[in-house]
């Protein structure tokens, strides 16, 4: 024995058994294998030249990034689109909103422009009845004055006899009449032959104003030569007229319907 022997960290390992044996085969099996390729002679083994072909990873990344650059292309015209179309809408509607506006100004202002025509009218309208009322009152005070005398006195009786007479459209007495059947019917009792109806009547005789009538005057309603109604002065500022079939023959004043104009024809 070694005189270091003793010491342990001079001794040798022992070897495993199991793995020696392992370590024999192995051996065994390469010198074997030499053998055997010797006896089978100098016969050169071929290379392999078989070549395994990889897949191109690129060729799908770079249809993927084309795709996806496609679609980022579309989606940024969509965007640009979808905003002429937003920029387009809002302009039409503000359009739209300043039209309604003005519209309605103008309708404002037209309501406006015709109420101030009406009130205009209805002012010159009372203006021109109230007018119309002094001058008859006027004609009235001159008038009163003087009583009818001859012609015109008998046509005024005439008519006032008749007061309380029915109205019939055509009528010429002698219980119902019309208004040119009643006055002619009163110039004729006195010898005056006057047409039958009154648009003629009222140009029968001298037009006068109403603030110069006298008794036995044609009143009429309308324009001369187109009057709608007529009826005879009496004086006192009132007048005898077949009316209508509610009235019938009624002696009225002057303000009751202010007559438009007047003929003298005695």
């Amino acid at each position: 024995m070694s005189h270091t022997a003793h010491i342990p960290s001079h001794r040798k390992p022992r070897r495993n058994a199991s793995k020696t044996a392992l370590r024999a085969g192995v051996a065994g099996g390469v010198l074997s294998t030499i053998a055997v390729a010797a006896a089978a002679g100098p016969a050169q083994a071929e290379p392999v030249t078989q070549t395994i072909e990889m897949p191109t990873l690129t060729t799908g990344l770079s249809t993927a990034v084309a795709a996806s650059a496609e679609a980022t292309q579309q989606v940024a015209l969509d965007l640009e689109t979808q905003a002429h179309e937003d920029a387009a809408a809002a302009t039409a509607a503000k359009a739209a909103k300043t039209a309604k506006a003005e519209a309605v100004r103008k309708a404002e202002a037209k309501k406006k422009a015709e109420a101030a025509a009406k009130a205009k009218a209805e002012a010159a309208l009372r203006a021109s009845r109230s007018e119309a009322r002094t001058t008859l009152s006027s004609a009235s005070v001159a008038s009163s004055s003087s009583s009818a005398t001859g012609s015109a006195a008998s046509v005024i009786s005439f008519v006032k006899a008749q007061v309380g007479d029915a109205y019939v459209s055509g009528g010429t007495g002698p219980n119902s009449w019309d208004c040119s059947g009643l006055v002619q019917a009163a110039f004729r009792s006195v010898g005056v032959d006057l047409p039958r109806v009154s648009q003629a009547q009222s140009t029968a005789g001298t037009q006068v104003s109403l603030s110069n009538l006298q008794p036995g005057d044609i009143l009429y309603w309308g324009g001369a030569g187109s009057a709608y109604h007529v009826g005879v002065y009496v004086g006192g500022g009132q007048f005898v007229g077949a009316q209508n079939p509610s009235t019938g023959v009624v002696l009225r004043s002057l303000d009751y319907d202010p007559p438009s104009g007047a003929v003298r024809v005695l």
